[in-house]
């Protein structure tokens, strides 16, 4: 028990640590007492969340382990102190994260080749970390050229969201997307719904345009 305490606390210290840039927000708008209270209370609580869900499935951990219990933990830390801080720095913080990312896709996507590569790579990839093993249900459209289409019908951030009591991060999930992916040359990304807006599917769309 004291060895997988010791596990559990290592892994705890080692994902918060990947988190500095919640830590550099939430310090531009606090005192350094109230951040260092809500950083502790953070750390109890992702502490927790990974000891009560030590059965999950190596996908479904991908996604909880990495991102949704440390986003709840933190979230809901700040919740206490200021719940419209708290909302306002989750959606600044994973709107510029998402953003940088879509800007590296963007300077890739200027590379001969490379937008039929990333289209096509939507097939295996979404089956992989998108798939049943990663507790998503899906529905995948047959293939069709120059086009990738996918609904997400299940999803297991809405699912332990929830289950932590903070479901309104989900939507903040799902325009991780859009910041991602909505402003790529060449490609065009299409999104009408989503789980966390509380539609019944998320539908995904990638396209490319001349």
């Amino acid at each position: 028990m004291q060895a997988e305490n010791s596990a559990l606390k290592k892994k705890t210290i080692k994902t918060m640590k990947r988190k500095k840039a919640f830590k550099n927000e939430i310090v531009t708008r606090l005192s350094l007492p109230e951040f260092e209270m809500i950083w502790r209370d953070a750390h109890k609580r992702l502490y927790r969340m990974y000891a009560d869900h030590q059965d999950l499935s190596k996908g479904v951990a991908m996604h909880t382990d990495g991102f949704i219990f440390p986003a709840a933990a933190i979230y809901l830390a700040m919740k206490k102190v200021d719940p419209e801080m708290a909302y306002a720095v989750m959606k600044k913080v994973m709107a510029e994260k998402s953003t940088k990312t879509g800007q590296k896709i963007a300077k890739w996507c200027r590379m001969p080749g490379f937008r039929k590569f990333f289209l096509g790579m939507w097939v295996s990839l979404s089956h992989k970390m998108f798939g049943e093993a990663s507790g998503f249900k899906n529905v995948f459209y047959p293939k069709e050229e120059g086009c990738f289409r996918m609904d997400i019908i299940q999803c297991p951030y809405n699912k332990y969201l929830t289950e932590q009591g903070c479901p309104e991060l989900n939507i903040l999930f799902c325009e991780n997307d859009v910041h991602a992916y909505g402003n790529l040359p060449g490609l065009k990304f299409s999104r009408t719904k989503t789980i966390g807006a509380g539609d019944e599917l998320c539908d995904f769309k990638m396209e490319l345009v001349k």
